[in-house]
């Protein structure tokens, strides 16, 4: 027996090529590994050390392949540890990209809503320094800026703008009619100051909520998105009443009065939307419950998956490797199946062997395995190779001394690390190689449940344990963790919001009507999404936590608000019509921002950020709407009896 590379020379004519193909074909072990079964396409594996190093890597491959291959020839580069370390680089490319065109775009929009340069000064200032502060002490305390913690600018932009929004929209409605800055910005103030508040508490504490998951980079992210809620709240309460009062006076009057001259088409329409909104209380209620009932349907249809390589668009050159890839070979998603004995040579035993061999068998009839590979694999060729190519042989020994010599034969005639890959060197571990073409984390555990269906059926020979290894195993595990750990601290901190809505409005009835408009948001949000067939991957996980305080800021002025006015008031219907004029504007205004804001991400080349700017265009909407069409509705019906102690002050 002779143990040699297949290709000590490359071949120099067509005799010498077709006797390499012969050879190559004639090994089970190359095929759909080293080459593809058509022939056309040969693949080169690459173990790496760290998964860190995969994008340097590739890229220093790529200069080689460049100057050797020829025109014709083509090359594709993919695998996992690439893919995650290629979106790692990206990533940081698009924020760099993206972040500011999310803060420019923000930007114009405020200069429509408002119509007057100095006031895009407050929320912009606001939401630098938010993320300055954030970013500053993030990198400070010695944390390292990885996937996760690159994406807080961009959901801190936002947040940070809010409540800025609220304070130059009233403090303009009521600076026309008192005339003096400092009087104006205390009246607004005052009535703006406990809304803030508390939707900033709701919104730290969704993101708070993360700090119970249970991967470390998760709680980084939401501990640190918290603590930038806070920070722009304190900026919204200092910094942006000191930049109103520096508004020149004759400047900032002349301004106003010609804008309170003209009642635009945005405000008519949003005084129309308040009256439907009111005086159709009955069907809306009844129209709530049924896309409530819809959105829960929809939520059912939804999967927890995820796939990294997913993360990229399909026209990125890695899903394009990956697909290619895929179709030649046995599979460019690597698992491993460890086979562990609790003494030395416990793997060269016939029935651990055997039972290698048939573990393999029964995962070779799985439709997502493509390829896979052991040490029962070179022991069976051994026994083929020395009984004159005898198929009868192509099979494990019966014996232990017969592999222990066979093993010994191959390790002496060929390179000793060639077994490195499959068997440790007291032949205690063997390692079986799982090549899959799929990355889905349910095709994994519908291989992880198959092989544990087997291992019931057909318990491993005494001693020996089996598990499993590799990163596409890794991920499913962490990928579950992350999902239902991230679920599991929404749900608790939605308890949380509704103990604080209680507390804020001191009133269990006032608390439950505070969430509803949250609930229905979020409960469409998913619904859509589950109705569209996205997976409830990580950035929907991620989306989750700031869809929690985001939802519920809508409710949270809008009740509080309706509460002043109908203490003022004593009326039902007039506080109504007062709420349909800057309250809605205000409300609006945030809800075009925020949504609108969002969609630079949508050009992004990664996934992930196309699904956060959709899903928040979409949580907008449901949560302006359920805000601006459900509560007018249900304090035309309750709002007497919710608010009489507020006409008794």
């Amino acid at each position: 027996m002779v143990v040699k590379r297949f290709m000590e020379d490359i071949p120099q004519d067509r005799a010498q090529i077709e006797k390499l193909k012969k050879d190559l074909y004639a090994n089970p072990f190359y095929v759909d590994k080293i080459i593809s079964k058509d022939g056309k396409a040969a693949s080169i594996y690459i173990p790496i050390e760290k998964k860190d190093q995969s994008f340097r890597i590739s890229k220093e491959i790529e200069k080689i392949l460049k100057t050797e291959l020829a025109p014709n020839q083509k090359y594709y580069i993919a695998g996992l540890p690439v893919a995650e370390d290629t979106f790692g680089h990206e990533m940081f490319v698009q924020m760099g990209i993206t972040a500011p065109m999310a803060g420019f775009f923000i930007m114009l929009l405020l200069f429509l809503i408002f119509r007057k340069p100095i006031a895009l000064i407050p929320p912009m200032l606001d939401a630098m320094l938010s993320v300055i502060w954030t970013m500053g002490l993030l990198i400070g305390m010695g944390f390292t800026v990885h996937i996760m913690s690159s994406m807080i600018p961009i959901f801190l932009m936002p947040i940070a703008l809010l409540d800025d929004i609220h304070i130059l929209s009233g403090f303009f409605d009521r600076y026309p009619a008192i005339k003096d800055k400092r009087k104006a910005l205390i009246a607004t103030m005052k009535d703006l100051y406990r809304p803030m508040f508390f939707t900033s508490i709701t919104s730290a504490v969704g993101f708070g909520s993360l700090a119970l998951a249970p991967i470390p980079p998760v709680r980084v992210f939401g501990l640190f998105v918290a603590f930038g809620i806070m920070a722009a709240w304190l900026f919204t309460n200092t910094i942006v009443p000191a930049i109103i009062m520096l508004m020149n006076k004759e400047k900032l009057t002349a301004f106003l009065e010609k804008r309170q001259k003209k009642t635009s088409v945005f405000d008519k329409t949003l005084k129309a939307f308040g009256r439907f909104s009111f005086h159709r209380s009955k069907a809306i209620l009844l129209i709530s419950l049924v896309v409530l009932i819809i959105g829960i349907t929809g939520i059912y249809q939804i999967r927890i998956n995820d796939n990294p390589v997913k993360w990229f668009k399909p026209s990125h050159k890695i899903r394009i490797a990956d697909d290619v890839m895929n179709k030649f070979f046995g599979g460019t998603y690597m698992a491993y199946l460890v086979a562990e004995g609790d003494k030395e040579d416990a793997i060269k035993r016939p029935e651990v062997m055997s039972y290698i061999d048939g573990l393999q068998n029964h995962l070779a009839s799985l439709k997502i395995v493509g390829k896979t590979s052991s040490i029962a694999d070179i022991v069976k060729r051994v026994n083929y190779v020395l009984h004159d190519e005898d198929k009868a042989f192509d099979v494990v020994p019966q014996s232990q001394s017969e592999i222990g010599q066979y093993l010994f034969l191959f390790s002496m005639t060929g390179d000793p690390d060639d077994l490195d890959n499959f068997l440790d060197y007291n032949s205690q571990k063997a390692n079986i190689w799982v090549q899959m073409k799929g990355g889905e984390n349910i095709q994994m555990l519908k291989v992880d449940k198959s092989v544990g269906n087997f291992m019931k059926d057909n318990p491993p020979p005494e001693d020996i344990t089996i598990r499993w290894s590799g990163l596409t195993y890794i991920n499913m595990i962490w990928q579950n963790l992350m999902v239902w750990g991230m679920l599991k601290a929404v749900l608790g901190s939605f308890w949380i919001v509704f103990f604080l809505m209680v507390i804020e409005f001191r009133s269990l009835r006032m608390g439950f009507i505070s969430m509803l408009p949250l609930t229905i948001a979020i409960v469409s949000s998913y619904g859509f999404v589950g109705f569209a067939g996205k997976d409830y991957d990580m950035p929907i996980a991620v989306c989750s936590a700031l869809a929690l305080g985001m939802a519920i800021d809508f409710a949270i002025h809008y009740l509080q608000r309706f509460k002043a006015v109908y203490r003022e008031l004593k009326d039902i219907e007039a506080a109504n019509t007062f709420m349909a004029g800057e309250p809605y504007r205000a409300i609006m205004g945030n809800a075009i921002v925020i949504s609108l804001g969002f969609l630079p991400l949508i050009t992004s080349t990664l996934t992930p950020y196309v699904t956060v700017g959709t899903f928040f265009a979409l949580l907008m909407v449901f949560s302006t709407l359920a805000t601006l069409i459900l509560l007018p509705a249900i304090m035309r019906l309750w709002g007497r009896s919710l608010f009489q102690k507020e006409v008794l002050r």
